[in-house]
């Protein structure tokens, strides 16, 4: 791979970043790297170690996860807001993450988190796959 490749690949990336409450398709995303969709996901993956869907759920999980914190919105209003359209998928993939639905994160105390700061918080919160 070469690095005008990884270039473009994190520039796909930084666009799943920057909009990921956004209705993306895949193949317009291989597009903003300038790759077929095939090649696209397998250079993704090769560069990232995960496909460009799961590293696009993961980020909405991760600000679900926020939202989830505050209290002020239910798991459905997080779910729409994050940019997934099934909250069955939403919670499937929140609970495959995070180890627990996200009604049930929603309902634990987060009071010892906010003593944290937010760029060290996100490191040790970010949702991760775990193993099967």
């Amino acid at each position: 791979m070469t690095l005008e490749d990884l270039r473009r690949l994190r520039r796909a990336r930084d666009r799943m970043d920057r909009e990921y409450a956004e209705p993306l398709d895949m193949a317009e995303i291989a597009r903003t790297a300038l790759m077929s969709p095939g090649h696209f996901q397998r250079s993704f993956r090769k560069a990232f170690g995960e496909t460009p869907y799961s590293y696009l759920m993961t980020r909405r999980v991760e600000r679900a996860k926020a939202l989830l914190r505050r209290g002020d919105l239910t798991v459905t209003e997080v779910c729409m807001a994050v940019g997934c359209t099934s909250l069955g998928s939403f919670s499937s993939r929140f609970t495959e993450l995070v180890g627990e639905t996200p009604s049930a994160y929603r309902a634990r105390d987060h009071e010892e988190s906010t003593v944290i700061p937010s760029c060290v918080a996100r490191t040790f919160t970010r949702p991760r796959r775990r193993p099967y």
